[in-house]
């Protein structure tokens, strides 16, 4: 075989395998380049994903709101008052639209939601308009109201069905965006296209409930009046947490940290105890004017329930007069797990004061406080000068809507959003099956604030 005969071998051998490197390189470079976008396509999902979560939880709120509205708007016996609640309904009512219409799912599947919505927010700003003017609801419109009262319920039972689903995985936001209503058609009766078509027809969700008890956060005094006593250093604070607590029980006192930001300048501790030396430490917080417990957590393993709701309630009511808090009631709780957090507010005389507030959450297995927070309590505390009432129980009571069936009543001071407090009465009753505070201003008769009551199994709440 001559020279030239090799090369041209060469050439072909080496042709060949360039072939075959160059298809492996090929094949590996689409195969890089279909895995970056598999990659961004799934990112892209989750993400809108996300999104589409995001606008229905919104949404499923704003329709709670609506509801809750809906069901004071009933209640209010005031112009002022129906007039504040009337607007906000139709804020939430609005702001729920437009968080429904930035689902993917096709506007036929929405249009009853959208229809109510759109019902509630056009009814809720007319009759907002009238009562600005002084015109009270009328036999017929009330009668709306208190129907688009009941669609919202069903609207909401809806909407939790439906969140369920999302969050099992039966219904995805993907094929949704993907497959549209075919996808409801070939859904089973009752589960993807009849909740989301129906709910116009089928409206309720649990009303978004906002633990503490009413007036539990409202007001934080630019100057804590609750403080007394001189100011202590970081050892004379330690050696009262050792007091509060039980010097017999602690082994060791930690200072942490300091805060000099607020009206209640705080110490922050950790303190071992003798009974628990490898448990968690007990972590807190105290004043640097007095050395008043601000906060304290206690995140010990809490046993099997064996004390019922009334001993956890006197066990607290026990240990806050032990330690100085005298005259104070229980008022809303909360059982999370084998503990409780229960509200109690301070009385003078006659009158639950609710700014002077104390939150102990306690064991159930014997009825040990595991947590304190007093910072409300501490920035509004005092004694007040708490004036006759300008109008009588009864006189306020006729302030009531004749609908609301009065269970109990009495006097109180309540904080407002404007850190102001009002003296009024306080009259608990229940209108459609719900449960309803409503509290006039015992000098002027005025309708102040009205709060739903919502039991649980686990406990009070109001919104």
């Amino acid at each position: 075989m001559g020279m030239q005969d090799r090369i041209t071998e060469f050439r072909k051998k080496f042709s060949g395998k360039m072939v075959y490197l160059v298809g492996i390189l090929l094949i590996g470079a689409i195969s890089a380049w279909g895995i970056y976008h598999y990659r961004q396509a799934v990112e892209l999902r989750r993400e809108l994903d996300g999104q589409y979560n995001r606008s229905f939880h919104e949404m499923a709120g704003y329709v709670n709101n609506v509801e809750t509205l809906l069901a004071k708007s009933m209640v209010s016996t005031t112009t002022q008052r129906t007039a504040i609640t009337l607007q906000e309904a139709w804020r939430q009512a609005t702001l729920a639209q437009i968080n429904l219409g930035q689902l993917p799912v096709s506007q036929p599947v929405l249009a009853s939601t959208s229809k109510f919505l759109a019902q509630v927010g056009d009814m809720s700003l007319s009759l907002d308009n009238q009562n600005i003017r002084g015109k009270q609801l009328d036999k017929d419109q009330y009668e709306t109201v208190e129907r688009l009262y009941e669609y919202s319920l069903s609207l909401n039972k809806s909407l939790k069905e439906l969140q369920n689903d999302l969050g099992t995985g039966k219904l995805k936001w993907g094929e949704l965006a993907d497959k549209g209503r075919r996808l409801f058609s070939k859904t089973k009766p009752g589960v993807a296209v009849q909740k989301m078509e129906s709910v116009g027809d089928t409206f309720m969700d649990y009303p978004t409930l906002i633990y503490d008890g009413p007036f539990s956060d409202h007001m934080s005094s630019s100057e804590a009046r609750g403080l007394t006593g001189d100011d202590v250093t970081a050892q004379q604070a330690a050696e009262k947490l050792k007091d509060f607590f039980g010097a017999d029980r602690v082994q060791e006192v930690t200072e942490v940290a300091q805060s000099d930001i607020g009206p209640i300048k705080t110490f922050s501790f950790q303190m071992k105890l003798t009974d628990s030396p490898d448990g968690p430490n007990v972590n807190a917080g105290i004043s640097q004017k007095g050395g008043h417990i601000v906060w304290l957590l206690y995140n010990r393993e809490v046993g099997e329930a064996s004390l019922d709701m009334d001993q956890v309630k006197q066990a607290g009511l026990e240990f806050l007069k032990d330690r100085g808090y005298d005259n104070m009631v229980d008022t809303y709780f909360m059982k999370q797990g084998n503990t409780a957090t229960i509200n109690y507010a301070y009385r003078q005389g006659d009158v639950t004061v609710y700014p002077d507030l104390i939150k102990l959450k306690i064991a159930l297995d014997n009825g040990e406080i595991v947590g304190i927070e007093s910072k409300t309590y501490l920035s509004n505390h005092t004694q007040r000068e708490i004036p006759q009432p300008g109008i009588t129980m009864d006189e306020a009571r006729a302030k009531i809507n004749g609908s609301l069936q009065v269970n109990s009543s009495g006097l109180a001071i309540i904080p407002t959003d404007y850190k102001k407090e009002i003296f009024c009465y306080e009259f608990k009753g229940r209108l459609n099956d719900n449960d309803f505070i409503v509290y006039i201003n015992a000098a002027t008769g005025n309708e102040e604030e009205i709060l739903m009551i919502v039991s649980t199994p686990n406990g009070v709440l109001t919104i």
